[in-house]
C-alpha cells in the first residue's frame, strides 16, 4: 500500500528467507503451527490508519452506549446465557476490509466484530520474527497505546490473570491440543504463565472449579475465555463436570456472554460511512431491489459458515427463522497488496482489551489476513502464497 516501501520489500524477499523465517517458529514452538502465515507484513499508509481509527472510533461509541446491553439482550442464544456477565467486554477485535472509495482512496469497510480474543500472543512473536528474518522501515508499529513489547505483555497480564497466581488462571479450550490457534495458547502460556485447559478436564465441586497439572491440583479463579459455543454444539454427546452455563465462583476473562453481544448482530445498530448497511431479516418489509449486492448472513455462526455470498428473493423466502439472519450490502475488497505475482486482497482486524472500571477500551495490536480467494479463509485459499495471517506495521 506505500509502494516505494512495498517494492524494497518484494526486492529483498527470496524463498530461502521466507523458509528460514517459517523454520524459525517450527523451531521455537514445534508443531505447533497449523495455520499459514503470508510471505509479508502490510505496511499501512497513515491515511488509511486514521481512518480506520476514526471508523473504530465510532463503533466504539456504540458499544459505550449505556443501553447497549438492553439492544444486545436478543443476541444471546437461549440456553446459552453465563451467569455473572460483567459490565463490559474485555477483549474487541474489529475486521475491516480494505477497499477503495469513490474517489479512489484507500478505505475501511468493517465486516465483523467480535466480544471475544484474538491471537495476542502469537502476534505479539510473529511482529519480532518479521522483524529479525525481514528489513521493516523505521517510522512504522505494529502497537498502538502501548509503548513497548513490554508494556503490551504487561497489559495482557493485568487483564487475564490479574492479582491471582498464573497457576490459577486457565485458557479455557475444547481439546486445545488439537486447536489451529494452539500456537498462541503455548505462547500466552509462555507469557503469562498460565495453562491450556480442556473443559473436560475440568472439575467443579459446588460453585468452585479445578484442574490438575504435574500431579497438583489447582483452585481455578479465573478464566481466560477461548471457547466457543459453536464448537461445543458439534459435538452433542461431550461429556463434562463443567458447563459453561452453570453459576461457579469464578472471575470471566472474556465473559462469553459478550461473545454473543458483540458480533453480527451488532452490525445493524451501527451507522458509519465505514460499515455497510446490514439488516435483522424480520426487520425487512421489503428486500432490496440490488440483492446481488447483497450477502446472507446467519447471526449465530463462526469462522464464515453458512455465509450465501449469492442471494435470491425465493431464499429469503425460504427462510423460517428470518430472524436468526443478518442481510448485509456486499464489501468490495481491493487488492492492494503487491506480490511478486499479482495483487493480493487485505484484512486487518484490530486488538483491544478492556480493563475492568476503564470507559472505554485500550487498542494494542492487530492482526492481518492475506486472500486470493473469494472469501478470506483457509478454505477459500488453498494452494496460494502469498496469503494467510499476518501482521500490519502501521506508519506513525
Amino acid at each position: 500500500m506505500i509502494q516505494s516501501i512495498r517494492q524494497a520489500y518484494n526486492q529483498a524477499f527470496s524463498p530461502e528467507q521466507y523458509r528460514a523465517f517459517l523454520d524459525q517458529i517450527h523451531h521455537d514452538y514445534p508443531g505447533q503451527l497449523d495455520f499459514r502465515v503470508a510471505e509479508t507484513p502490510v505496511f499501512v499508509p497513515i491515511a488509511l490508519k486514521n481512518r480506520i481509527l476514526e471508523a473504530c472510533e465510532s463503533i466504539i461509541d456504540i458499544l459505550t452506549r449505556e443501553d447497549f446491553k438492553e439492544l444486545s439482550e436478543a443476541a444471546i442464544p437461549p440456553g446459552q446465557r453465563v451467569p455473572n456477565e460483567n459490565d463490559h467486554t474485555s477483549f474487541l477485535a474489529i475486521d475491516f476490509a480494505i477497499c477503495r472509495d469513490e474517489t479512489g482512496e484507500l478505505m475501511p469497510q468493517l465486516i465483523e466484530l467480535q466480544g471475544f480474543p484474538s491471537l495476542f500472543g502469537f502476534q505479539s512473536y510473529v511482529s519480532e520474527n518479521f522483524r529479525k528474518f525481514y528489513p521493516l522501515p523505521d517510522g512504522f508499529s505494529h502497537l498502538f497505546d502501548v509503548d513497548s513489547d513490554e508494556t503490551y505483555r504487561q497489559h495482557l497480564r493485568r487483564l487475564i490473570v490479574g492479582l491471582e497466581q498464573p497457576e490459577q488462571t486457565i485458557l479455557l479450550e475444547i481439546f486445545p491440543e488439537k486447536q489451529k490457534t494452539r500456537i498462541d495458547f503455548a505462547i500466552t502460556q509462555e507469557m503469562l504463565g498460565i495453562e491450556a485447559v480442556c473443559l473436560t478436564k475440568i472439575q467443579k465441586e459446588g460453585r468452585k472449579l479445578f484442574y490438575e497439572k504435574d500431579g497438583q491440583r489447582y483452585h481455578i479463579k479465573r478464566i481466560y475465555n477461548r471457547l466457543i459455543f459453536d464448537e461445543l454444539e458439534t459435538i452433542p454427546d461431550l461429556i463434562t463436570d463443567f458447563r459453561l452455563t452453570d453459576d461457579v465462583d469464578v472471575e470471566w476473562i472474556g465473559h462469553p456472554n459478550w461473545f454473543f453481544r458483540i458480533s453480527k448482530h451488532t452490525l445493524p445498530l451501527l451507522d458509519s460511512p465505514y460499515v455497510p448497511a446490514s439488516y435483522y431479516l424480520n426487520t425487512l418489509e421489503t428486500y432490496p431491489d440490488d440483492l446481488e449486492n447483497y450477502v446472507l448472513k446467519p447471526l449465530f455462526s463462526f469462522a464464515g459458515s453458512g455465509v450465501k455470498l449469492s442471494v435470491t428473493r425465493e431464499d429469503l423466502d425460504g427462510i423460517v427463522d428470518k430472524e436468526n439472519y443478518l442481510l448485509q450490502r456486499k464489501v468490495h475488497y481491493e487488492p492492494v497488496i503487491q506480490s511478486p505475482d499479482g495483487l493480493v486482497k487485505c484484512e486487518i482486524r484490530m486488538l483491544y482489551i478492556w480493563h475492568e472500571k476503564d470507559p472505554r477500551p485500550t487498542l494494542l495490536t492487530n492482526l492481518a489476513r492475506l486472500s486470493r480467494g473469494e472469501m478470506i479463509g483457509v478454505r477459500f485459499n488453498k494452494d496460494f502464497d502469498w496469503v494467510g495471517g499476518t501482521i500490519c506495521f502501521f506508519e506513525e
